[in-house]
């Protein structure tokens, strides 16, 4: 099965915002070996000016894949979601996460190209927070291969 070139141009909105946690900004942070401490240490954010702890910056993955999972989860999209693999990612930020967030997404399916049994194909996710505020966009780029 092929990936359904009808949905370029269809966009996912978040059901319910994300709610980033302050644990979870710290375990990404280790994870990611990121030694900063305004990433785990709310005195030290603040005292960067920052209400609580700030993500580091590759976090908006974390918000942006779970936008993704609306599209590749769609069985009209026709994604083989065993076949997928993460080609590409760039993000852009307006300004840090921060914990306490409450984050909404809307992916974007922006293009979708078949050559030789391969799909590649282009989603953006701007990332906004409760005021309707910019925070991040996220582009990727996911590989599909060929049917089995």
């Amino acid at each position: 099965m092929s990936p359904n070139r009808d949905f370029v141009g269809r966009v996912y909105r978040s059901d319910e915002p994300y709610l980033v946690g302050r644990e979870k900004l710290r375990e990404f942070a280790t994870a990611v070996g990121i030694k900063h401490q305004a990433c785990h240490n709310v005195a030290a954010a603040q005292a960067l000016g920052y209400p609580d702890i700030i993500a580091a910056p590759t976090f908006a993955v974390v918000v942006a894949q779970r936008a993704e999972a609306q599209y590749v989860g769609d069985p009209a999209a026709g994604i083989d979601f065993d076949r997928v693999v993460h080609a590409e990612e760039a993000f852009s930020h307006n300004r840090p996460i921060v914990a306490g967030d409450e984050l909404s997404t809307a992916l974007e399916v922006v293009s979708l190209t078949e050559r030789a049994g391969l799909a590649t194909i282009t989603t953006q996710v701007d990332i906004t927070d409760s005021s309707g505020a910019p925070v991040a966009q996220v582009k990727s780029v996911l590989a599909l291969g060929g049917a089995r």
